[in-house]
């Protein structure tokens, strides 16, 4: 027999129908990381690996890859696009004892949901991608809630390859068993090490790891509806099931149920596109930034406190070499908050990366966890993400000591958030497309019952080049 945790999430993707709170959620999530893909078209270091493999490949009613002309076989469109969703570290994140970016498996979802569209399958509407976003972010987040892929040096996209795995199958018509399938071929796989993202080696990888994930899973669906064997002991099988190679041989730890909790409590990167451990302490130091503009030479420390996690990841000192190790350090976030009032992609870049003044402040911070802090992070009904700054100056003085324990972006900050999700995906779509297309794309994004109707080959083309 299989093993017990493979068999209940293919079952999970088979039956469960999600409500309608979760699909509102999933609706905000589909436009959020289409923006953030739309916002990633102007950076060279992305671009660059778009399109077929072999120049020219292109495949007549292939999947569309967003804000794109492309049109390709599905395994490379759910590269595509889910490296452009992930390229700026700015869609949804699930922080747990493994944190992640679920809408990372929307690259193979969009890619299944849209071809299957274009081969005739009417069947086949956003409606139906937004449940399989739901399904997969809930076997993804779930899956993290108490297991730490990190700690065993593991990259966390070996849960989006799982998760995309499992709902791209069930897309492609999969039995229980070809899900079963595809599920122990993706936890049999090699799984990324989180080497490249860490100093000395941070690199672009971490911002194409997600796509290749997804892109990953469906191939392993793919292969399990052509009728490639299981493999029932992925993870149980003594020495050499994934338990006993990565995990000491402990069973993961799974004490709640698969629904929807996930999609219902993910957070989003509304303001800041860095590091979800360190968004509090980017909102902390754009409180702090009126008070300290016209001071910066006299600042004599900072003390960030956090929770454990961040302290563990993104406590970073010493040289940073790319924007990839930029916005994975908490020191640099906070620092060039403190100094310019505002955080955004360019910032991370070369050219401002070089102002002194930022490695100045990054020089005289300490970084303390709050146990309060991880305590509260872990709990299953806060889930926060605190941070506090306190500046101390030269001469004795100090600022009031900002703390932030829910970013903005939280579910318990949700509604505060929507109309700046809504700017944030406004202002993506202005970078690309017509008035008049954007006219056509916001008249489907604001009617939840047309939106979920539509098939999703139309709902793809509207996000196609002009």
């Amino acid at each position: 027999a299989a093993d017990a945790e493979i068999v209940r999430i293919a079952e999970y993707a088979r039956d469960f129908q999600p409500p309608d709170n979760a699909l509102r959620a999933a609706e905000l999530c589909l436009a959020d990381s289409i923006g953030c893909a739309l916002l990633a078209l102007s950076h060279p270091a992305c671009t660059r690996h778009l399109g077929a493999i072999v120049p020219d490949a292109e495949l007549k009613n292939g999947a569309r890859v967003i804000g794109c002309k492309h049109q390709l076989d599905p395994v490379k469109a759910a590269f595509d696009n889910g490296m452009l969703i992930r390229w700026l570290d700015f869609n949804d994140t699930w922080l747990a004892a493994e944190w992640g970016h679920p809408s990372d498996n929307l690259g193979g979802i969009w890619a299944a949901a849209d071809y299957l569209s274009r081969q005739g399958d009417d069947k086949i509407t956003v409606g139906t991608t937004l449940e399989m976003m739901i399904k997969a972010h809930e076997i993804q987040g779930v899956l993290a809630l108490e297991n730490s892929f990190n700690r065993a040096g593991l990259d966390h996209v070996a849960l989006v390859k799982t998760a995309s795995a499992a709902v791209c199958a069930r897309l492609f018509g999969a039995s229980d068993s070809q899900t079963i399938s595809a599920l122990s071929h993706a936890f049999a796989d090699g799984h990324s090490l989180r080497v490249y993202r860490h100093a000395p080696n941070t690199g672009r990888r971490k911002s194409w790891a997600a796509g290749d994930a997804s892109s990953r899973g469906l191939r392993l669906a793919l292969l399990a509806c052509n009728g490639e064997d299981e493999i029932p002991g992925a993870l149980t099988a003594p020495r050499w099931g994934l338990y006993d190679v990565s995990f000491g041989g402990k069973p993961f730890v799974v004490n709640r149920d698969y629904g929807s909790y996930v999609m219902e409590n993910i957070l989003f990167k509304v303001s800041f596109p860095a590091e979800f451990h360190g968004q509090t302490a980017v909102e902390c130091a754009l409180k702090l930034h009126p008070q300290v503009a016209g001071r910066l030479d006299d600042i004599a420390k900072i003390r960030i406190e956090t929770q454990e996690s961040a302290v563990r990841i993104i406590n970073k000192t010493g040289p940073l070499h790319n924007p990839a190790d930029r916005d994975h350090s908490l020191q640099y976030m906070t620092a060039a908050a403190l100094v310019f009032g505002e955080l955004t992609a360019a910032h991370y870049e070369d050219e401002i990366a070089a102002d002194p003044r930022i490695d100045a402040l990054r020089d005289k911070m300490e970084v303390a966890e709050e146990p309060r802090y991880s305590r509260d992070y872990l709990d299953p009904d806060k889930r926060s993400i605190a941070n506090a700054v306190q500046i101390f100056f030269a001469d004795g003085g100090q600022t009031e000591k900002i703390e932030i324990e829910y970013p903005l972006g939280h579910r318990r900050r949700r509604e505060e958030s929507i109309p700046f999700l809504r700017a944030k995906f406004d202002g993506a779509a202005q970078s690309v497309f017509s008035e008049s297309r954007r006219e056509q794309i916001a008249a489907m994004l604001t009617d939840s019952a047309k939106l979920r109707q539509t098939p999703m080959r139309e709902f793809a083309d509207l996000f196609a080049a002009e």
